[in-house]
């Protein structure tokens, strides 16, 4: 049987990005030995996200769309798609295309040869801005000191996770979590893909 791969998506005020968003996306999971679903995740907008995605879903019966009840945020959105996707496995990823979604056969591969979760790192912050390079730096450092558990740098939530990290996220309970630090304190076999 064809392994799922659900690919969950946070939106809020995207009306712009999403048809780029699927247009690469789209060229990405054509022609792939595994099947996948879009989820959507839509904090409401003030803007015509809803309706784009709307359209979307009447297209193409792999797009899905979770609709929270009021504005809660990115880190609640992406979590709540994560706790409900049907996939043997998910891919969180931002829509906002800083992320590559090339990246996520190389993401399937991974998982394919036993990783149970496998995270996009960059390997340079080019292009940010000083400031933010710095609080990037000072709070990797910081967080590390001071948790138990080690948070890979330059990592955002772009990751893949396996259906039993999806459950064990679920054991935690958590509804704004930290992606980043969920995942890690979590464990299981995880690795890196430098881009």
């Amino acid at each position: 049987m064809k392994k799922k791969i659900s690919i969950i998506v946070p939106v809020y005020k995207e009306e712009k990005t999403i048809p780029l968003f699927m247009e690469r996306l789209k060229q990405v999971v054509s022609g792939q030995t595994w099947d996948y679903e879009v989820l959507f995740a839509l904090d409401p907008s003030p803007d015509q996200t809803y309706e784009v995605i709307r359209q979307l879903m009447a297209q193409d019966p792999n797009i899905g769309l979770l609709h929270m009840s009021r504005r809660f945020g990115q880190p609640a959105a992406t979590m709540a798609g994560i706790l409900n996707c049907t996939g043997d496995a998910c891919v969180a990823i931002d829509v906002d295309l800083q992320d590559p979604p090339e990246l996520i056969p190389q993401m399937v591969e991974k998982w394919l040869e036993g990783f149970d979760v496998v995270y996009a790192q960059r390997s340079s912050r080019k292009g940010e801005t000083v400031v933010k390079k710095i609080v990037a730096h000072v709070g990797y450092r910081v967080i590390n000191e001071l948790a138990d558990i080690e948070i890979p740098r330059n990592v955002g939530d772009f990751r893949l996770m396996d259906r039993k990290v999806i459950e064990e996220l679920r054991n935690l309970k958590e509804q704004h979590g930290f992606l980043r630090g969920l995942v890690a304190f979590v464990g299981y076999r995880q690795v890196a893909i430098p881009y």
